[in-house]
């Protein structure tokens, strides 16, 4: 050995050591069978033992004797793949782990493993979540408003307890960069929400950026989000082109069905937040960017993990600040205005001034809606291009499936045109939400002697198969047989 060769090994472990030694996070440097070469020193106040009683033990033995729970280094070990896994240490500490093996002529031969402890940041998302509820108490003890206060947020109009702690959760964390996870089911009005924070934030001058992960196909992917040069590949422009993620510099970045975002493409954009830098596809530098990141989705992350789909680490890094908005069947209160909010929108779309009828009220009210808000547009819209005067919804259509038309609804009132209490407008002390489940019941009684399954009775009326359990349900009805 020459001593050139001799002065390069040295520099190499000095590096190596200087590495582990000022590592922040936990580093374990393993050999093919688990041996422990070397730890960083911050792994002892984790890991509940000294560094020198690290590196004299296996992985194996740590799993075995709950130290680790379980080892990330041993799982690459058994696949020869790189892997990460969420981890309990035997100081009850949670982290993150994740872990590397190192090939030599096609051997394996080290596995680099590094961990980084999330307790204290559960602790502070504890602490956060703590202090929202006793926001919300205060605000209910002190400052709550009058009971029929609507509030307009934007494109919604939010006027229940709940949407207006949401609203001012999310005025309180527009004037950061923190990143806002928007939760929910289908069609709750997140991207309005996420475009009112865009408002509210100092970066409202930048653009909105609104990126829907689940419609850009994955092969497109990476050209759409980071951009190309130009001749980066077969088909490119001439100019180049700048992704959507540049486009969102001095603004704000919402990716919304986040959940869909491919695997290939959550550890780029993991980069991208921790660095603030892309490069775009056949490029050689690198480019900063500076945006407030918003997401949203429908799924449950956390099991989309648990499953290998989602990163856990971009989990952690998207969920900083949690806002759910509930659905609309919990939050009757907001349909109202919802519902003359859109209405307004329609006339002015379509140059008219309908309005709705009195009666589909109660239905607007007690229905369901599985879709959310979106699904309420939808039927007004509807509603609104079939009216053929300036009354909408008279009389007022099914909800879940487009409506009862004309003719349909003739034809039910044929069938129990017999009962002399159908020619009541109201009965005497009679309210008009009372009045509408009477008149739907009569209907319901009617058929339900001559329909044998729920099927064909939702057939009949126009309406979904699961709107006709609820409505049997509601009026406790059964089918004849």
């Amino acid at each position: 050995m020459t001593d050139s060769t001799k002065t390069e090994d040295a520099a190499a472990q000095l590096t190596l050591e200087t590495l582990v030694q000022t590592a922040q996070d936990h580093l374990f440097i393993v050999d093919s069978d688990g041996h422990i070469l070397d730890v960083s020193p911050g792994s002892a106040a984790v890991y509940g033992l000294r560094r020198d009683e690290l590196r004299a033990t296996t992985v194996q033995a740590l799993q075995a004797s709950g130290v680790l729970s379980p080892s990330v280094s041993l799982e690459v070990i058994r696949t020869g793949q790189p892997a990460q896994i969420m981890q309990r240490t035997g100081t009850g500490r949670q982290v993150i782990a994740e872990a590397f093996p190192v090939y030599a002529h096609g051997e394996l031969i080290r596995v680099i493993s590094r961990s980084r402890d999330l307790t204290d940041l559960q602790l502070l998302q504890d602490e956060y979540a703590l202090l929202q509820r006793r926001f919300a108490e205060h605000l209910k003890r002190h400052h709550e408003p009058a009971g029929d206060e609507e509030t307009a947020v934007g494109e919604l109009v939010v006027k229940s307890r709940i949407m207006r702690e949401m609203v001012h959760l999310l005025k309180r964390s527009a004037p950061t960069d923190a990143t806002v996870l928007m939760l929910g089911e289908s069609g709750v009005g997140k991207t309005a929400f996420a475009r009112q924070l865009h408002r509210w934030s100092r970066r409202h001058d930048g653009d909105f950026v609104d990126v829907n992960c689940a419609a850009i196909p994955e092969s497109l992917f990476e050209s759409e989000m980071f951009g190309y040069q130009p001749g980066a590949f077969s088909g490119a422009s001439r100019q180049g082109k700048a992704g959507l993620l540049e486009q969102a510099h001095g603004g704000t970045l919402f990716l919304d069905e986040i959940g869909e975002l491919p695997l290939s493409m959550q550890s780029k954009l993991l980069k991208v937040i921790q660095d603030g830098s892309l490069m775009r596809l056949g490029d050689t530098q690198s480019r900063q960017v500076d945006f407030r990141l918003v997401v949203a989705t429908n799924q449950d992350l956390i099991k989309r993990v648990e499953e290998g789909t989602f990163r856990l680490d971009l989990y952690y890094r998207l969920n900083v600040i949690p806002v759910t908005l509930p659905p609309l069947r919990d939050r009757r209160e907001d349909i109202r205005g919802l519902a003359e909010r859109h209405l307004e929108q329609l006339n002015r779309r379509y140059g008219q001034d309908k309005v709705l009828h009195p009666g589909a009220w109660a239905e607007l009210m007690s229905n369901d809606w599985p879709g959310n808000i979106r699904e309420l547009e939808n039927w007004l819209e509807r509603a609104w291009l079939s009216a053929e005067g300036n009354v909408v919804g008279a009389p007022a259509p099914s909800l879940s499936e487009g409506g009862i038309t004309p003719s349909d609804s003739a034809g039910v009132e044929s069938e129990v045109e017999g009962d002399p209490a159908m020619n009541a407008v109201l009965a005497p002390e009679q309210g008009l939400k009372a009045a509408m489940a009477a008149h739907e019941r009569r209907i319901l009684e009617a058929l339900v002697a001559t329909h044998r399954t729920t099927y064909a009775l939702a057939a009949r009326l126009g309406i979904s198969q699961p709107s006709v359990v609820r409505k049997l349900k509601r009026h406790h009805l059964r089918l004849g047989r």
